[in-house]
């Protein structure tokens, strides 16, 4: 039997983008395979009367569903879509102990718990609906796509593929046996310590202060989770981050592994100037290479942006609203 766990929600508006009056907002639970509850934020069009496309929508990996994952569910709800913005497992006003972790295999079923939710409201139609995943979040609702028959469309923006980068390191700097083995030392000797201590280190969020040589990519995060643009209270990322363990099973699990056998329509948003633009690329390769199912497959480049632009918009409209709402209206129809 499921069984939700009542949880402590914030009634207030606190997010870090301005509330719509064209949408009616409030707060939902639903729970996952693992009984674990999950927080959501709901975004349905007013004087709605029909039964309507559905879309959730999660990320980035380490932030809350009052950051930018709130931001594109309201904004596709403005555009007719009833929308959901959850937090994972682990995180924000989501349930789950310890906190602070992640799971390849939990975090799919988080994507697809939201679709469990979405099927069985009177306001969905439960044959249109789809997912979208922001930065990491991104591979996991490919991996759900790939998994979920129920899903008929999805997009991937700002995508980071978590299984790699946790393996191989940025720009695969760290793609050895050698390398992951010493990850692997270090990873398993934070385990000893932490259970010795009865609790769990944390690796930190984004770094700060600001290193003075910290590459680009340091600093675009800064600019997002550290200024006024994008902190909040319950974001990892503008906090304490992961635990230091928290992603170890990342590293021995490549999620991606059967993306070219999704049938269902994918739209891949990346930054030109994205370091994070190499992963969308090669997610969208590996997706189309070998697949009968390429006709309803597309890659967007948006020119000049960078990653935490596909965030917020980063001041300059940089998110492509019209084309991901015109992607999901195609779809959903």
């Amino acid at each position: 039997m499921m069984q939700t766990e009542e949880l402590q929600l914030t009634t207030e508006w606190d997010k870090t983008f301005e509330r719509s009056e064209l949408v009616d907002h409030s707060k939902v639970t639903f729970v996952n395979r693992y009984g674990i509850t999950l927080a959501a934020d709901l975004y349905v069009p007013k004087d709605a009367s029909e039964r309507l496309p559905a879309i959730a929508v999660s990320g980035p990996f380490g932030a809350v569903k009052e950051q930018c994952s709130g931001l594109y569910a309201q904004t596709l709800a403005e555009r007719e879509f009833l929308t959901i913005a959850f937090d994972p497992s682990f995180t924000g006003e989501s349930a789950g102990q310890p906190r602070y972790v992640a799971s390849p295999d939990i975090n799919t079923e988080d994507f697809q718990a939201a679709v469990d939710f979405l099927s069985v409201q009177d306001r969905v139609d439960p044959g249109r609906i789809g997912i979208c995943g922001i930065c990491g979040w991104g591979g996991m609702a490919l991996n759900a796509a790939a998994l979920d028959t129920r899903v008929k469309a999805t997009v991937a923006s700002a995508m980071y593929d978590m299984t790699r980068v946790n393996a191989n390191g940025y720009f695969d700097s760290e793609d050895s046996e050698e390398a992951r083995h010493q990850k692997k030392v270090a990873l398993n000797a934070q385990r000893t310590t932490d259970d010795r201590a009865r609790s769990y280190a944390l690796g930190g969020g984004v770094v700060d202060p600001l290193p003075d040589d910290a590459p680009f990519f340091v600093r675009d995060y800064y600019d997002y989770y550290k200024t006024r643009r994008g902190y909040h209270a319950r974001s990892l990322n503008s906090n304490g981050g992961w635990n230091v363990t928290g992603c170890m099973s990342f590293i021995n699990q490549p999620i991606l592994k059967y993306s070219n056998e999704i049938r269902s329509a994918v739209l891949v948003v990346a930054g030109e100037k994205a370091h994070s633009r190499y992963f969308s690329e090669d997610a969208f390769a590996n997706m189309t290479r070998g697949s009968d199912h390429t006709q309803n497959k597309e890659l967007v480049i948006v020119p000049g942006a960078v990653h935490t632009d596909l965030y917020d918009g980063g001041g300059k409209d940089a998110i492509p609203f019209d084309k991901i709402a015109a992607f999901f209206e195609g779809q959903l129809r």
